[in-house]
């Protein structure tokens, strides 16, 4: 009883301890550029997007009602689902034989990882995608224990739901067949009728499937897309390099122990089916040239394991090194902190670690400089949208080449009195307006497009203003670009077919 208390005690005081730091990291932050693709899938509730499931749509649309800009509001969904990870990461540890000690170590090594905060705290299907994939397996854990029907009902919905909030969930489903090559398991699954539950995971499923296939699966074209100009660049030993970095390198001497453990003898008979399905998962994982954030979900459940280890085979012969452990855990994470979750001031974060201005690589996170960058954009392509004849701001749209450009000026136009934008990045391009165009368009972009590309599509494109980003880590983001466009050459309706096959560019 007395450990059942101290453990509930720790799970909560890590709880409470995290949604603090996001609380105050929302009051310091902007949105992250991916956000506001997000948030604007709110506005167009559907069974499914070009780039993701539609889990994220949904939530953004309950979010929506409150017909807020702030980041507290668009965070509502992205906390509950950190408070629910910490929680299960809690009860599974439990449930793979930790104790006490266990649980705060794994607790400790998920909130001093800047990687975890960052993921953790901004509006994206990552930080719920790592909630199914927690979920699951705390259900499969339980199953692998009781061998009941229950559990695995419940774990066929956390895949199902996973499923529908992000496609990678497919590399643990994938881990979790390998199941069916162990004997025990295999009939195990077999006597539970187990394609009773197959059978509801591809019904609930369908529909984004089905969307996916009329719309001639975009998904593939966002992954071909993908590794053709992000993946098939990484290397195993960069993207190594880096997960270390992220998830605290610390940390590393907990999870690394854990891949080993979860093979311990001693507990054969339940950790081996997971083990083999870890295993399979980051081997799958790594086969597909994942980046490094890709791993965060399985690292998850090396950090449980190693966590189990570091109470069962190092604290049972010096109990005192656990503090001397925690402090350096703890100090580390408080220097790496800023760096996932924003609870400095831009100015105090750049001085503190001495970034230099005059090499334009400063490494900081967006949400950092992003209300100033917004804000900065919204007031200049307002100041050209007040330039323009009464008649011409009457019928003016606003195209953002970048999603985020559109999303921007969808979330926060309003308040500076800006016409909506429209976009053919992304889902953006489900959206996009039809019938004939405005005679004048407002255009902006980054320095991935010039004057020649909105040539294509006008008689008449001026470049009006430009807005300087001095914080950018690439050169081409520096400055933003407005133009004024006029006399299109086509419809929407044909500006839209000419894009089908550039959404993702």
């Amino acid at each position: 009883m007395k450990n059942i208390k101290s453990t509930t005690l720790i799970i909560l005081s890590f709880c409470v301890i995290e949604l603090i730091l996001h609380l105050f990291a929302d009051y310091i932050s902007g949105f992250h550029s991916d956000e506001l693709l997000h948030i604007a899938t709110g506005n167009h509730p559907a069974i499914g997007y070009m780039e993701f499931p539609p889990m994220i749509g949904w939530m953004a649309w309950v979010q929506n009602q409150y017909g807020s800009t702030s980041v507290f509001i668009h965070h509502i969904f992205t906390h509950v689902a950190t408070v629910l990870i910490l929680i299960l990461i809690g009860l599974t540890t439990i449930e793979l034989g930790g104790k006490s000690k266990a649980v705060f170590i794994a607790l400790l090594c998920i909130v001093i990882s800047p990687g975890f905060d960052r993921s953790h705290q901004l509006f994206q299907p990552v930080v719920f995608s790592e909630f199914f994939w927690v979920l699951s397996f705390y259900l499969l854990v339980r199953f692998v224990k009781k061998q009941d029907n229950q559990n695995l009902f419940y774990l066929t919905l956390a895949l199902a739901f996973g499923f529908l909030t992000k496609y990678d969930i497919v590399f643990l489903i994938a881990g979790i067949c390998s199941l069916f090559f162990l004997k025990n398991m295999q009939k195990l699954l077999l006597s539970n009728q187990i394609w009773k539950f197959i059978l509801l995971f591809v019904v609930i499923i369908a529909p984004n499937l089905w969307w996916q296939y009329a719309h001639d699966f975009p998904m593939f074209q966002m992954f071909s897309r993908l590794y053709e100009t992000q993946l098939d660049k990484l290397s195993i030993g960069g993207v190594f390099s880096l997960l270390i970095i992220d998830l605290n390198p610390v940390t590393f001497f907990i999870w690394l122990p854990g891949l080993f453990f979860m093979f311990n003898r001693e507990s054969k008979a339940l950790y081996l089916p997971l083990a083999i399905c870890i295993a399979l998962t980051i081997l799958l994982l790594a086969l597909a040239k994942s980046k490094h954030y890709y791993f965060f979900s399985a690292v998850i459940f090396l950090i449980i394991f190693g966590s189990i280890w570091f109470e069962q085979r190092i604290l049972i012969w010096q109990k005192w090194l656990l503090y001397p452990v925690s402090a350096l855990f703890i100090l580390t994470g408080l220097f790496l902190l800023p760096w996932g979750l924003m609870v400095l001031p831009l100015n105090t974060f750049i001085g503190v670690y001495k970034l230099n201005k005059g090499e334009h690589k400063f490494g900081i996170p967006d949400e950092y400089y992003a209300k100033g960058k917004w804000d900065k954009t919204m007031t200049a392509i307002k100041t050209v949208y007040d330039s323009l004849p009464a008649k011409e701001r009457q019928e003016c749209l606003i195209w953002g080449k970048h999603y985020s450009q559109a999303g921007a000026v969808n979330l926060l136009g309003g308040t500076y009195g800006l016409p909506k934008a429209f976009s053919y990045h992304g889902s953006f391009y489900l959206w996009a307006p039809g019938g004939q165009m405005p005679e004048t368009v407002i255009a902006f972009t980054n320095g991935e497009a010039t004057i020649d590309f909105f040539d294509n599509y006008f008689n008449s494109v001026v470049a009006v203003k430009k807005v300087y980003n001095s914080y950018s880590d690439f050169e081409e983001d520096n400055y933003q670009t407005i133009y004024i466009c006029k006399k299109p050459k086509q419809s929407f309706d044909a500006l839209k077919m000419l894009f089908k096959k550039r959404v993702f560019e």
